[in-house]
């Protein structure tokens, strides 16, 4: 799914600007980043992109998706991840489908897309690990985060948005959590993620940089330029 984004704006209710004449467009295939400083309106901007703005907020321009208007709400990863600490990895991701794909779908089917998931966030050699979590030891900071994404990506969402997905991470934990969503993005998903102070490593897996500043638009295009 393509999605561009034009003149796009949002104000508080107190008339205060948060983000001024925004303009930009995420592509099938490729990673959107979206970095600035904190305060910039990086969160603000991947808000008003998924349609989870504010109530006391209002926005204006245009955003479309593949050339629609769209209202929908699409996958949306958050810098916490909220996940059980006594399930083990396998357990979450089956409780997760049985809820969120059709009752109509059989459980075998169920079960391979479970197991395709696993596989492909490289979660295989942890899915009888518990999660953990203050009881307990568990998973790594990383792998946390991998199970969050494969969460979002077991209905086979075609845009995927994150929020600082590396954040609280080390570098190679964070250099792994974004090769792994360069593989998503490279079977046909559009990615958007804001990011704060990612590596030169993980830099060069981003296709398209939206760079902001006090929320008005520094830079859009190619990240390696």
């Amino acid at each position: 799914m393509d999605v561009g984004w034009k003149d796009l704006s949002v104000s508080a209710s107190n008339g205060r600007v948060l983000l001024e004449s925004m303009c930009g467009y995420a592509q099938s295939g490729q990673i959107t980043a979206i970095m600035g400083p904190s305060g910039s309106g990086k969160s603000t901007l991947l808000d008003a992109l998924t349609g989870i703005i504010l109530a006391l907020s209002f926005i204006t321009g245009r955003l479309a998706k593949n050339a629609r208007r769209e209202g929908s709400i699409f996958p949306y990863v958050k810098q916490e991840d909220v996940l059980l600490g006594t399930l083990t990895v396998l357990e979450t991701i089956t409780y997760s489908a049985q809820l969120r794909l059709p009752h109509s779908l059989p459980q075998s089917q169920k079960m391979e897309m479970v197991e395709s998931v696993i596989t492909e966030m490289g979660l295989g050699d942890c899915k009888y690990t518990v999660v953990g979590g203050w009881f307990s030891r568990g998973l790594s900071g990383g792998e946390k985060r991998r199970v969050s994404i494969a969460l979002e990506i077991l209905t086979q969402p075609s845009l995927l948005f994150m929020d600082e997905p590396t954040s609280g991470l080390d570098s190679a934990s964070a250099f792994y959590v974004i090769k792994t969503i360069k593989n998503l993005a490279t079977s046909k998903r559009t990615v958007i993620m804001s990011i704060h102070q990612p590596s030169s490593e993980v830099f060069e897996q981003f296709d398209n940089l939206c760079l902001l500043s006090q929320g008005a638009l520094v830079y859009f295009g190619d990240a390696m330029e």
